[in-house]
């Protein structure tokens, strides 16, 4: 019986693992792969802490971490297909593999996905010219002229970030009115770098090996094929949270994030907590994440041995 399964290994998950090790809890982390979304940023410049790391660096330093601490069972390379609440408030967890797990609580840390553009190319791109996190990449594209695909806002903060670098900047919406705060919109529709485009639904990313050099949208009035010459491609289309496994339990939102109480990131359910991108937190941050996590471990081990539990 574990005190806690932390089933995740991005940065939240990876530095849950660390703070149970160093609180001598009986810990296991579950994760198909240790790394997160951010392996494929080719430089990462706002890790508090390092004012440049390549996204595998960061996923290599943090498992280096991770299994330094010991005691804590890692298995990586596995995948959580089922979790069973059983009569005692305690969970049986089941991997792909076929092994179960006993744990008296779960914390969540699976991230999200990005939605994406669905085009034919978007993954040979990914990381290389098309991004999904304008917080960590827009220095990247100074200078150059880039495209913000989604009309929330996201889109519009996107574009916003994307001000002070890049010398042009398309906003291209596939609807006919912008759905983000009208402030933001008012900002960016005065901005001389900024053109939006309405009506516009994207088809193609072009590029030479992994380099962008265009986007290919159809105008949705017209059904005229447009190409944008640029060098940047942010998608601000959403984010799916990968919550499938405790949605049975969990109170969640519209999107499917996991609610949390902020001070303890305690989710509706006993015995459940989360952090990170899997939860209805306000920013998506690999920074916060990773204090969102130790503060659910901490508030565990509170559960379990200082109230005794």
């Amino acid at each position: 019986m574990y005190d806690v399964i932390i089933i995740g290994g991005g940065p939240a998950g990876v530095s849950a693992g660390i703070y149970a090790a160093r609180k001598k809890m009986k810990a296991a982390i579950i994760s198909d792969q240790l790394s997160g979304q951010s392996v494929v940023s080719v430089d990462i410049q706002n890790w508090v802490g390092s004012p440049s790391i390549s996204g595998f660096d960061l996923a290599q330093l943090l498992e280096t971490h991770l299994r330094a601490s010991g005691g804590i069972d890692i298995f990586d390379g596995e995948y959580v297909t089922e979790v069973k609440k059983q009569d005692s408030g305690a969970f049986l967890v089941t991997v792909k593999s076929g092994k179960t797990f006993e744990t008296k609580t779960l914390l969540i840390t699976t991230g999200s996905r990005r939605r994406k553009l669905g085009t034919p190319d978007e993954d040979r791109f990914e990381g290389h010219g098309l991004v999904y996190c304008t917080i960590c990449d827009a220095p990247l594209f100074k200078g150059k002229d880039v495209v913000v695909v989604g009309g929330g806002n996201s889109g519009l903060e996107s574009v916003v970030d994307l001000m002070s670098y890049a010398s042009k900047i398309y906003l291209l919406h596939r609807g006919s009115v912008l759905k983000g705060d009208p402030t933001t919109q008012e900002k960016i529709m005065n901005h001389p770098n900024v053109k939006v485009i309405f009506n516009g639904e994207t088809k193609e990313i072009l590029g030479e090996g992994k380099s962008v050099s265009g986007l290919v949208y159809e105008d949705k009035t017209t059904g005229e094929r447009k190409t944008l010459a640029v060098e940047g491609v942010f998608v601000e289309i959403g984010v799916l949270p990968n919550s499938e496994i405790v949605k049975e339990f969990a109170n969640t939102n519209e999107i499917g994030s996991i609610i949390v109480d902020p001070r303890t990131q305690k989710a509706s359910a006993p015995n459940i907590w989360a952090a990170g991108d899997v939860t209805d937190g306000l920013y998506r941050q690999n920074n916060i994440s990773v204090g969102d996590a130790i503060k659910a471990i901490l508030n565990i081990y509170d559960e379990l041995y200082v109230k005794g539990k």
